[in-house]
Formats: structure tokens, C-alpha cells, sequence
């Protein structure tokens, strides 16, 4: 389908010739230029930002403890499994590497004294175990 002319009412009277070098161009007279950006926006989010970030490092008494106990059980939870696998006489190899890998965390210090005295009795048959075994 082709479209020979346009609606009529949109048209100018005005010759051709003054209607292309008269208009053509949208200017927006009375305003000032756009500024850019200014760097104390970018420089607040940036120091939220850091200030999240640190707050998510700080760490309480209570979240160190919980952490480990929790490390502390999972210790005592391998080596349970290890003492029935070796009742079993199916000791295998995955069975010490997560007993390894819970003995990894248990020499962080939680604040007390008194489960950092029993972590380190949780370490020392962990690292027994694994010396049985072989394993450095």
C-alpha cells in the first residue's frame, strides 16, 4: 500500500523553500544546560556501603560462642560416626576427610574459657584419630 499525499490541515502555505530553512530544529529556549553528576552522591553511597561492610565483620560474644559450639558438635557428631564405622570395620576415606576438615575449625578462640578448654580436648582426640589413621 503506498501513500501518496498527507493530511492537508498539517500542511504550510508558506513555499517550500522557507519551510525547510525556518524550522527543522527543536530548540528549547530559557533553560540552563544539564549538569552532571556530582561526585557527593557517588561518595555517600560509597561510605553506606562501607559502613555496611563493617558492620558485617563485627562480631559479638554470643555469635563467636554459637559458632563454636556448633563447630564443637559437628566435630563430636564425625567422630561418633568414625567410632561406629570402626565398630563396623567400614572405615573409609570420606569419613576422615570431614573429620579433618572438623577438626580445621575448632582452634579459634569463642571468648570462654571454659569451651575453649573443651574445644581443645574435641581438637586433641580429632587430631588422634586422624594420626591413627595416618593422616597428617
Amino acid at each position: 500500500m503506498r501513500i501518496n499525499a498527507t493530511n492537508g490541515a498539517t500542511r504550510s502555505n508558506a513555499p517550500a523553500s522557507a519551510r525547510r530553512a525556518g524550522g527543522g530544529g527543536f530548540t528549547v529556549g530559557g533553560q540552563e544546560p544539564a549538569r552532571g553528576p556530582t561526585g557527593a552522591g557517588a561518595l555517600r553511597s560509597v561510605a553506606s556501603l562501607d559502613g555496611l561492610m563493617a558492620l558485617q565483620g563485627i562480631e559479638t560474644a554470643t555469635e563467636r560462642k554459637k559458632r563454636a559450639v556448633a563447630k564443637g558438635r559437628k566435630a563430636l557428631d564425625v567422630l561418633d560416626n568414625l567410632k561406629l564405622a570402626l565398630l563396623d570395620g567400614s572405615v573409609d576415606g570420606p569419613t576422615l576427610a570431614r573429620l579433618k576438615v572438623a577438626g580445621d575449625g575448632l582452634t579459634e578462640e569463642s571468648g570462654d574459657p571454659g569451651l575453649d578448654s573443651v574445644l581443645g580436648e574435641i581438637n586433641l582426640r580429632v587430631a588422634v584419630e586422624l594420626a591413627k589413621a595416618g593422616i597428617r
